[in-house]
């Protein structure tokens, strides 16, 4: 089991990871500044959903093969980028008076919810510096003497979810509170869209560029 003491630490350093802007949380944020906060929860979700993912490959050794094998992470880095790609072209594609994460027709809501976290969780789980991160970040901070090494990770990863779903929610709701004066100005939705596909591009090329 992981002791206090750990933990606090953990999620201390956790708590400043999440908030260094990247991929993640700028994703959450473009998301909520164009739909509204429950739009960059929906995404928060799924983005945490994704690190079960991950902190159950390396809790179990799955990671491990990313890092010894250059063709997985390149093919793991590529499908990645691809999505993000793909996620640029919705939003430069998008008319000017269609946010990127409008609430769409009506009675529409609770599908584009769900969409949003689908997104979520496939830009997470399609992102091998994550997986990397957590096989170098986990293990840090499991002592030995302290149980199984593998609950101890599993242990940790849940106090990282937790801490990312509370300061990406916060973040979703500080601009979620732009949203309703972005959406009714379609020169702002307009330029929201644009600056979410280079966003989106950029993001791509990074991932792209990513070394081991």
């Amino acid at each position: 089991m992981v002791s206090i003491d750990t933990a606090l630490q953990f999620i201390a350093v956790s708590a400043v990871l999440a908030v260094v802007p990247g991929p993640d949380n700028l994703f959450v944020l473009m998301q909520s500044a164009a739909g509204g906060a429950r739009k960059g929860i929906a995404v928060t979700l799924g983005l945490c959903t994704g690190l079960v993912v991950h902190t159950a490959a390396v809790a179990f050794g799955v990671a491990a093969i990313f890092q010894a094998s250059a063709a997985a992470f390149t093919a793991l880095k590529i499908l990645g980028a691809t999505y993000l790609l793909y996620l640029a072209y919705g939003a430069l594609t998008s008319g000017m008076d269609t946010p990127v994460a409008s609430e769409g027709p009506a009675g529409a809501g609770r599908d584009n919810l769900t969409g949003l976290y689908r997104r979520g969780i496939l830009m997470n789980i399609t992102n091998p510096k994550v997986a990397l991160f957590f096989l170098a970040f986990l293990p840090q901070f499991a002592k030995a003497g302290a149980g199984p090494a593998a609950l101890q990770i599993l242990q940790l990863g849940g106090l990282f979810m937790m801490t990312a779903l509370m300061i990406f929610s916060l973040i979703a709701y500080t601009a979620g509170r732009l949203s309703h004066w972005l959406r009714r100005s379609p020169k702002a939705i307009k330029t929201m869209n644009r600056v979410a596909g280079i966003v989106f591009i950029g993001l791509a090329a990074k991932l792209a560029a990513a070394q081991r």
